[in-house]
């Protein structure tokens, strides 16, 4: 007589339902009663939140296109009546934005560069080489991040006036060059980095500022995204410094001219300071959507939450 070795049928569904059954107590296990309704307090307090940070851009935004007499309106109304571009003509032909304008752009992009190219190479060198004193350089970056900008202030601006920069653009530019917060960021992703890319390049025979530039800084996108945009926010919003270097209109900064705008004899002209307020924000908002993925990426990989 043979025997089958094949299970019954009986015997197979109580082993597929053995090895089911922890399937559905995990399942059961994740899906706790109390999760769907604290969803929709959690999306509550998340627009609540968008909309505290968003509603005061919208309202510069819409009050941009008004007339003067629509923002003086009781009760105010969130769209605008009679739509005008008129704040905007005025703001271009009348007050010599372009000027302006170009000034900004000038000052924060020459900073911002500045800071990428010897907050990059300092950082690499605290992070990757070895030399004498390199504790002692790495401290003092951490306690110059304690100090407060105000401290500084009176000593760069006599420094700046000894030099015979003040009211010119390298006045405004070089005492920002770099910055010990960038040095920090960028130190702390060079050590994320494997040393044996730096080894495997040095036995083929590159030299250190060809391992730095080729191999090294196409790594650290992400960093540089992230102060580079932190940078350009710093520099393009800047007003005290800009206010005492720049002594004259032909130097006059964004932030600077509209308030000085906004205390004259216009200060009453709501939609005017709220146009220039739209074209100091845009170009840093539009920097940030262009390299938001980096940037994200950036503060995620170098530890700073």
């Amino acid at each position: 007589m043979t025997t089958s070795t094949r299970p019954e049928p009986a015997t197979a569904t109580v082993a597929a339902t053995d090895h089911a059954g922890p399937r559905r107590r995990r399942r059961a296990a994740t899906g706790n009663v109390g999760e769907p309704r604290a969803i929709p307090w959690v999306y509550a307090v998340l627009i609540g939140g968008l909309v505290l940070l968003v509603g005061p851009f919208l309202w510069m935004l819409l009050g941009s296109f008004r007339p003067d007499r629509e923002l003086k309106q009781v009760p105010p109304a969130w769209l605008p009546e009679n739509p005008t571009l008129d704040n905007y003509r005025t703001l271009f032909t009348d007050l010599d934005f372009p000027t302006y304008f170009v000034n900004s752009t000038v000052v924060a992009v020459a900073i911002t560069m500045g800071n990428l190219i010897f907050c990059s190479m300092l950082g690499y060198a605290l992070a990757k080489l070895h030399f004498p004193g390199k504790r002692a350089i790495f401290g003092l970056v951490l306690g110059t991040l304690m100090v407060p900008g105000v401290v500084t202030f009176v000593p760069l601006f006599v420094l700046v006036s000894n030099l015979g920069m003040v009211n010119t653009f390298p006045g405004l530019i070089f005492p920002f060059l770099a910055g010990p917060f960038g040095v920090f960021l960028m130190r702390q992703f060079f050590q994320s980095l494997p040393d044996e890319l730096i080894h495997a390049a040095r036995v083929d025979g590159a030299g250190e500022w060809r391992i730095f530039r080729s191999i090294m800084l196409p790594l650290c996108k992400p960093a540089l995204a992230t102060l580079g945009i932190l940078t350009f926010l710093a520099s393009w919003n800047n007003f005290l410094w800009p206010l005492v270097v720049a002594q004259s209109e032909e130097r006059y900064t964004l932030p600077v001219a509209l308030a000085i705008y906004a205390i004259g004899e216009n200060s009453s002209d709501y939609g005017l300071l709220m146009a220039g307020s739209v074209a100091i924000v845009l170009p840093v908002l539009l920097v940030f959507l262009v390299l938001q993925k980096h940037f994200v990426r950036g503060i995620a990989m170098t530890g700073i939450k």
